[in-house]
């Protein structure tokens, strides 16, 4: 009997996904880590989390390292739609390695399971055990964050939907006992949030913003729990089911949007929403550029001043 699979869903060149629950991912040009040689102004390595749900994540350590002096320590979520990406694609990669060394920072980037196997809440909850594995000790069996990472002085960063990542961790973590691992800040990249209802660029959406808008709902489609709309709460932090952000003690945040988005006016009406509950926010936008630009084109002059932004805003927080 001959088998046949029937597709559903098709990214070309990034992920196709069968009726029978079949899913391919094509892998970009991959980065391997380089714990011995410093590449781009730092050294990376590769650490796993949680072998049995296979969270694992990549450090990079700046090759300058300041003298009796511990490094901010930076998380990051990559994005994809909650359904591709790797912290090992060439572009994030580059990205981070960079981010290091101008930031002056240990970043830890996170690889956590991927939709449509693992829908949501998975990606949330592999991110804030990672968060949880370096406040309960499991760094210290890692040299590079025993010795250089400043628990005090820790950050939730991430772009797209690894931006939604960092706003719902950094919710969820906001009033929980961390021990040595204080959040001082988020900063919220492109944010990946949508709703039931389109908004006025959505309704409008022509050309290359239509196309984009057909692919975030076919991301939400593949990443939301079965029987869940665009209302769910961390995807529509504006809905009528999400948390009242007033009772969250979120600590500051910086968002950051991209002018040729079409997902800027979500990350601008995420930031009004911070305000409008009484959160210190900071807004960055890059005139001209595309979503995730600092991923499409890591060097960048746009990239840098990004990098340079968040910068400040981590060493705003120095003692």
């Amino acid at each position: 009997m001959e088998i046949t699979h029937t597709l559903l869903e098709d990214v070309p060149g990034f992920i196709q996904v069968y009726e029978d629950g079949f899913v391919a991912r094509f892998d970009h040009r991959l980065t391997p880590a380089s714990p011995q040689v410093a590449s781009d102004g730092a050294r990376s390595k590769d650490v796993v989390i949680d072998p049995v749900k296979g969270i694992s994540a990549r450090l990079f350590l700046p090759a300058e390292l300041p003298l009796a002096q511990k490094l901010p320590l930076l998380f990051y979520f990559h994005g994809g739609g909650f359904c591709i990406g790797t912290t090992a694609w060439e572009g994030y990669h580059l990205f981070l390695s960079l981010l290091a060394a101008t930031t002056r920072a240990l970043v830890i980037s996170v690889d956590y399971r991927l939709a449509p196997e693992h829908r949501l809440p998975a990606a949330y909850d592999d991110c804030f055990d990672a968060v949880e594995w370096v406040a309960s000790g499991g760094g210290k069996a890692e040299p590079w964050l025993d010795a250089h990472a400043d628990y005090g002085r820790c950050f939730l960063a991430g772009e797209s939907a690894g931006g939604n990542i960092a706003h719902v961790v950094g919710s969820r973590t906001a009033d929980q006992d961390l021990g040595p691992l204080k959040i001082r800040g988020l900063i919220v990249i492109h944010p990946y949030f949508g709703s039931e209802e389109r908004i006025e660029c959505e309704k409008v959406a022509a050309g290359d913003d239509a196309a984009a808008l057909e692919l975030n709902d076919l991301f939400w489609r593949l990443a939301l729990p079965p029987g869940s709309d665009r209302d769910y709460p961390t995807c529509n932090p504006r809905g009528p089911r999400s948390a009242d952000l007033r009772k969250v003690p979120l600590p500051p945040v910086l968002v950051t949007v991209a002018g040729l988005d079409l997902l800027k006016t979500r990350g601008l009406l995420y930031y009004e929403l911070l305000q409008s509950c009484g959160k210190e926010a900071e807004l960055m936008e890059a005139e001209g550029e595309i979503h995730a630009y600092h991923v499409f084109h890591p060097r960048s002059e746009a990239t840098r001043l990004l990098q340079e932004r968040m910068s400040q805003f981590i060493h705003r927080f120095d003692a």
